[in-house]
């Protein structure tokens, strides 16, 4: 029941787990009763007396509320404030998706001159951002979420074992009974993230295909998604797919998730969610891969306020309870939680180890016995 609980942090929509509030090593007290708080409780937009704002987030591409990366690490953010009686702002780099390092490195800047403490920027492209704005500050910390040690005293990388999400996704694919998966990535084949989640996910559903003493197919492809976002291109190929005989997608991408969700739709057929749990989204959504984004906000956070400036790498796995798959809320009838409680024990354990090639771009390469890789 523990693990179970733990587990909740991926829970995408049930914005009801502050009890996850009290690990945030918070300092000031603030707020609230926290318990009684969700996500959608705490405004977005906090109003300051003096014009300043302590802790900031420079949003990735895509929107705040995109129900996915910005949304839930903005959900940490927010909810770490509250508690703690600090002020909070969000900034969004001019022109969208198709913001520049020079917008970032802007909104950061602007950050920065509003009086920030502490700037969370969640992901990659955030990198070159960093570089020319961190040290320019050198008593702010940087928060580089979905990130790595970048070498700078005042920057922490905080990253995930996104291969043990997606191991634990294609295991459930292929312990449920599909035999012909798919997998639609984005960052165009670079991503590290996605990369461990796409390799993951093939090294589950091959472990699950030699437990059931049986084969699959998987068709795995980092097309039409360069830009983590949804297109008329992606979602054709996707329905090709689907009408070719695929069964599950595994949409690890950003708002890619929509060209997949309305593939599968007109399909009936059926996708894998990825970073939190988007089940919510689309009735075609049978488990997300998930990693715990607020939660190791609010962590980075208060070791932030409690020992003072951060820098290298966090990285959070199973064995923190930060990956996993949102049992309450999947739609599988064939596998139980029982044996997924099992499966993730023994990953927790380090009796199951998944390999986390971040160059592992192409899992045709890497000799799984148990699948067959199409076109």
């Amino acid at each position: 029941m523990k693990k179970l609980l733990a587990l909740l942090l991926c829970l995408a929509m049930v914005f009801t787990f502050a009890a996850c509030g009290g690990s945030s090593e918070g300092g000031e007290e603030g707020g609230g009763d926290a318990a009684a708080v969700s996500f959608d409780d705490i405004d977005d937009n906090f109003e300051s007396e003096d014009g300043t704002y302590q802790i900031a987030m420079v949003t990735d591409v895509g929107q705040l509320k995109d129900g996915s990366f910005n949304q839930f690490t903005w959900n940490g953010v927010k909810m770490y404030a509250y508690e703690n009686g600090k002020s909070y702002k969000y900034y969004q780099p001019a022109n969208g998706s198709a913001a520049t390092d020079d917008d970032r490195i802007k909104a950061m800047t602007d950050a920065c001159d509003a009086g920030a403490e502490v700037i969370v920027t969640p992901g990659f492209l955030q990198a070159t951002a960093l570089e020319a704005v961190a040290p320019k500050y050198p008593e702010v910390q940087f928060i580089f979420i979905d990130g790595w040690d970048m070498g700078i005293d005042n920057v922490l990388g905080v990253s995930y074992q996104e291969e043990q999400a997606g191991y634990l996704a294609g295991y459930a694919a292929v312990m449920e009974g599909y035999t012909k998966l798919g997998f639609s990535g984005g960052g165009g084949g670079s991503n590290p993230a996605c990369i461990r989640y796409g390799y993951g996910y093939a090294q589950g559903a091959n472990a699950a295909a030699e437990a059931k003493g049986t084969d699959v197919t998987m068709r795995y492809s980092w097309e039409y998604g360069s830009s983590f976002s949804a297109s008329d291109d992606l979602q054709a190929m996707l329905a090709g797919w689907f009408n070719a005989g695929t069964e599950v997608i595994f949409m690890c991408g950003g708002t890619m998730f929509n060209s997949g969700a309305a593939a599968a739709e007109a399909a009936d057929a059926a996708i894998i969610g990825v970073d939190v749990d988007q089940s919510n989204q689309s009735d075609t959504v049978i488990t997300s891969a998930c990693k715990g984004l607020a939660q190791s906000v609010q962590i980075s956070l208060g070791n932030f306020y409690n020992k003072g400036l951060q820098k290298g790498a966090l990285v959070l796995g199973a064995a923190d309870d930060a990956v996993g798959l949102p049992v309450d809320t999947w739609s599988l009838t064939n596998w139980t939680v029982d044996d997924y409680n099992a499966l993730f024990e023994q990953i927790k354990s380090g009796e199951i180890t998944v390999d986390n090639n971040s160059d592992m771009a192409d899992p045709s390469q890497a000799g799984l016995e148990h699948i067959t890789f199409e076109n």
